[in-house]
């Protein structure tokens, strides 16, 4: 049977109605759910899906030893006629993300031992234990805060300046999961040891009260006090032998025997304000919690004393935080890309430019503004960015400068733009709606929209874009697609299978988004340009095709794909979403920290089978105008010798 689903089209901006198969939802759940990922974990206790966990246990040969009950542990009935005919006396879970209790840990354990287990029974994990290690870091605190924006202009310097709703707001109250391993350490400071902060013990009645824990500690050195890092450990038995750690590898027992995983990183928190702090000087870290989230804050006095404890978890009042996400405020705190577009602007503006300029959130309006041109028009078709651009605008004194249009770009009248023609559209291009690297093709869509409104010799900026590919070798990243096979002794290859379905069904022919800064991976094949966009010209009506191959040029296993976009905002500057320099001899690879790049793995038997010869990578790419999609198929064949 077929369902129509609706969807927002992130590249075209329109709502499309689908025809899909009944399933494809379920499908793309178990696609993308990386459970191969989670049973790589030689550390992890795991829970299978209910319905490959029936099939699993009786190849297994337990089907008289293990019963499924196919339901949330919190609608289990207990009884004769019930799930289970009385209280277990062992309680064995795996309820943890990346903050331990994000998924709900602390309410499903309170539940289970009010309701499923006997009392002073055992718990596997045993207990779980989260650390937290005060930093200073610029690059870090760039993800959560507007920094000033120096612009050089023939007036002199003139600087944009975050207004104070956002200087003073405490940011977003979701906790920001990274791989930590992958951060410099000169990127951060280090002001405090490593501190226990709270445990969990999972074999006692848990309560999922909010509550907070404080931690007195002298810093190890002054500075400026504004991340918090974060993890836990869990202990799997009682005394404590078996342990499995998330600690970065700085902080790690055992560094040579680090465990990658994706499921489960490392926590950064970022304190409601910056605060300095003076080494040797005593000073308490708070650790406040509810029943979803941990957030942190820094006080001067013991908690218990003055009572100064953060009821509720931090929310933004600013805007900025809703309609930003951490790499977004990294990027536009980036102040070489922000020279970059300063630079490019300056060839293009003119005395008597009038710009719209077509982004989500963005700054280009203000550069515009004083780098001269005569009057700027800002489209903003959210209501979040309208306000927040009117904040901005008003801290910097241009509310009467800056023209702000709340509307989509499609639905402009020359009212709009009090009657004059557009001489230069600007765009990052960046629209809150992207998920990959093409999505920000918008822009084209919103230039062929806006087509009437330019006048004679408009300029657009960016003038052209391409997408550009390169095949890798992911250190890590390809666990995510592995099949398991065995794990501890049990056939699963029944969930493997149901997860290759489930990617034949479509997702092994789609890309998928990642940030590939966290993500180490090496160059098998030098870049290629693949696809190119004309911003100059509205968008075509005709499909546009490439097709070609990739010579490998370094020896490796071919994880997949790497894809992303470069925006040539004019002939001499072009702004990367991939690859910020070549690759090393060793193919090491360098990736804009700011946004996700698009991966296409190969569908390979084995990706940690032994090397073979030299490959070739072909490829066929289809971007098609009428729905802004891009479709594309890799395949891998081995080269021959020539005497072969």
């Amino acid at each position: 049977m077929k369902v129509f689903c609706g969807r927002a089209n992130p590249t075209t901006g329109s709502v499309e109605w689908l025809e899909e198969d009944e399933h494809y939802d379920y499908h793309q759940e178990i696609a993308r759910s990386s459970y191969a990922d989670m049973l790589h974990d030689k550390d992890r206790v795991f829970k299978p899906m209910a319905d490959a966990a029936v099939k699993i246990v009786e190849k297994n040969g337990f089907s008289d030893k293990i019963k499924i009950i196919n339901k949330h542990s919190t609608e289990v009935t207990m009884g004769p006629d019930g799930d289970m005919p009385c209280r277990a006396n062992i309680l064995i879970t795996e309820l943890f993300d990346t903050e331990l209790i994000g998924e709900g840990a602390l309410p499903s354990y309170e539940h289970a031992h009010r309701h499923l287990v006997q009392e002073n029974c055992e718990a596997v994990p045993h207990r779980a234990t989260v650390y937290a290690q005060l930093v200073e870091s610029r690059r870090m605190w760039s993800w959560n805060k507007l920094f000033p924006i120096p612009v050089h202009t023939s007036c002199g310097e003139q600087v944009i300046v975050p207004p104070l709703e956002l200087e003073r707001c405490p940011g977003a109250p979701s906790v920001y999961d990274i791989q930590l391993n992958q951060v410099s350490s000169a990127d951060f400071t280090v002001l405090s040891d490593v501190l226990p902060m709270f445990s969990v013990d999972f074999s006692k009645q848990v309560s999922s009260s909010a509550a907070c824990h404080s931690r007195q500690f002298e810093p190890l050195a002054s500075g400026q006090a504004q991340v918090v890092l974060s993890w836990w450990d869990i202990e799997m038995d009682p005394e404590g032998k078996i342990k499995c750690s998330m600690a970065p590898f700085w902080a790690h027992s055992d560094p040579e025997e680090l465990q990658w995983r994706d499921h489960w990183m490392q926590c950064v928190y970022f304190l409601p304000q910056e605060e300095p702090v003076v080494q040797g000087s005593s000073i308490y870290l708070v650790a406040h919690h509810d029943d979803y989230c941990v957030w942190y804050s820094l006080q001067r006095t013991s908690p218990e004393k003055d009572r100064r404890v953060y009821p509720a978890r931090p929310v933004c009042d600013c805007q900025a935080h809703l309609l930003w996400n951490r790499p977004r405020f990294g990027e536009i705190n980036d102040q070489d890309r922000t020279d970059q577009y300063i630079q490019a602007l300056r060839t293009v503006l003119k005395p008597d430019s009038v710009c719209l300029c077509v982004s989500d959130g963005s700054l280009l309006s203000l550069l515009a503004h004083h780098l001269g041109a005569e009057q700027v028009f800002t489209v903003e078709s959210s209501a979040a960015s309208h306000r927040l651009m009117k904040k901005i605008f008003k801290a910097n004194h241009l509310e009467d400068k800056i023209n702000i249009i709340e509307k989509r770009p499609e639905l402009l009248t020359s009212a709009d733009l009090e009657g004059k023609k557009i001489s230069l559209l600007l765009g990052e291009p960046f629209f809150t709606t992207s998920l990959l690297p093409w999505h920000n093709l918008y822009f084209w869509y919103v230039r062929t929209a806006v087509d009437q409104h330019l006048g004679p010799g408009a300029v657009v900026m960016p003038q052209t874009a391409s997408l550009h590919t390169v095949v890798v070798e992911f250190r890590d990243l390809w666990r995510i697609r592995s099949p398991c096979g065995d794990c501890e002794g049990f056939d699963v290859h029944i969930m493997d299978d149901m997860i290759k379905r489930a990617l034949d069904f479509r997702e092994s022919k789609e890309a998928e988004p990642h940030p590939l800064w966290e993500y180490p991976c090496r160059c098998l094949s030098e870049p290629q340009q693949i696809l190119t966009f004309d911003f100059r010209q509205p968008v075509p009506p005709h499909l546009i095709h490439a097709e070609g191959s990739i010579e490998l040029r370094r020896p490796g296993r071919s994880h997949g794909a790497v894809l992303w976009m470069e925006y040539h905002l004019t002939p001499d500057s072009t702004v990367s979403t991939g690859l910020l320099k070549s690759a090393e001899d060793k193919g090491d690879c360098c990736w804009n920290p700011h946004c996700k790049q698009a991966v296409y793995f190969f569908t390979t038997a084995d990706p940690r089978a032994p090397l073979g010869g030299p490959q070739t990578v072909s490829y066929t790419v289809d971007f098609h105008p009428h729905t802004g999609d891009i479709t594309m198929d890799f395949s891998l064949s081995d080269t021959l010798d020539d005497g072969q």
